[in-house]
């Protein structure tokens, strides 16, 4: 029974992952937009689809509680501002032909994320670590150096999507009544938008072009339905097999971006991806054998009869 549900949720994490590796496809055909009329139409929809997928899962309640909870709401505005800067500089970077360095940030987030849960959590950095994050900053100077600009896309994808990690790691709130309220904080701004720019007759979302406005009305789907298959996945497969499937997303859009968009790679960045590749290697292969420690340990102690009293084992049972 176990492994048909590690088999189906495997399935749908490689859903969810393959999606959100292919979305710059999406964005690209609507190079023709401004990306904040883009990122206007993804709050918009979202927000109407986030509330109805909470409708249908009865989470409701989760959503009101967080109305309830000045601090929780205080948090996710921020959280909400993050995601709107992440957002907005993946989607520019796809229109301006620099898909590259978006994956190159989403290369470098889970060693920033290591960085930050040591600098704001008081988490330790074991060697592994401690060399993995070294490696990243050091391909990001060599890059800075040999191209004579910072690579600023990278370094605001992976600043904006690892310090939101760290806020929505310090909120109690579940994934998708967090994503409704942030997606509703944005709508206010992505609705006074509408109106100055349908008051000016610089929009996109008419009539006369019903194939601009059909992609931008799915901008909505494009943002919720990865999001549930994650949702799905994430209860049915250990966390180590999620971290490992995510560098799935940057890698699609690594090929895409050389292979598909032909945007140019140079031998900065070819040293750059290959420093940071090789701390991912480190990384990966430190967090999995971390896993597996703690594995034979959990393990180790369930077959200890000794090692529990009956309040731990009614937990045991219950967790």
């Amino acid at each position: 029974m176990s492994e048909n549900k590690d088999y189906s949720g495997f399935n749908v994490a490689l859903m969810a992952f393959s999606f959100w590796g292919l979305i710059p496809l999406y964005f690209k055909l609507l190079d023709q937009v401004p990306p904040t009329e883009v990122l206007g139409h993804r709050v918009f929809w979202s927000t109407i689809l986030l509330f109805a997928l909470l409708a249908a899962k009865r989470q409701m309640s989760q959503f009101i509680a967080i109305l309830k909870s000045p601090k929780t709401m205080a948090w996710l505005s921020l959280s909400a501002v993050l995601v709107a800067i992440n957002w907005l500089a993946f989607i520019w970077a796809v229109s301006n032909n620099r898909l590259l360095e978006t994956t190159l940030g989403y290369f470098i987030n889970p060693l920033l994320s290591v960085f930050l849960g040591y600098v704001f959590l008081g988490e330790r950095l074991n060697k592994a670590q401690l060399l993995a994050v070294t490696l990243a900053a050091t391909a990001v100077v060599i890059q800075t150096i040999m191209l004579g600009t910072v690579p600023w896309i990278a370094l605001t994808v992976a600043a904006s999507f690892g310090t939101y990690g760290l806020v929505r790691k310090m909120t109690a709130v579940a994934a998708v009544p967090g994503l409704a309220f942030e997606t509703l904080f944005l709508l206010p701004i992505a609705l006074l938008y509408f109106a100055v720019i349908y008051q000016s007759g610089n929009y996109h979302f008419r009539m006369d072009d019903l194939s601009t406005s059909a992609l931008l009305s799915l901008a909505g789907f494009v943002t919720t339905f990865p999001l549930i298959c994650f949702n799905m996945a994430a209860k049915k497969l250990p966390l180590s097999t999620i971290g490992l499937m995510q560098y799935l997303v940057p890698s699609m859009s690594f090929l895409i971006g050389v292979f598909l968009f032909k945007e140019p790679f140079t031998s900065a960045q070819l040293i750059c991806f290959g420093l940071i590749w090789v701390a991912l290697v480190i990384f990966t292969t430190d967090s999995l054998r971390q896993h597996r420690k703690t594995e034979r340990q959990l393990t180790g102690k369930k077959n200890t009869p000794a090692a529990s009293t009956p309040s731990e084992s009614i937990k045991e049972s219950a967790s």
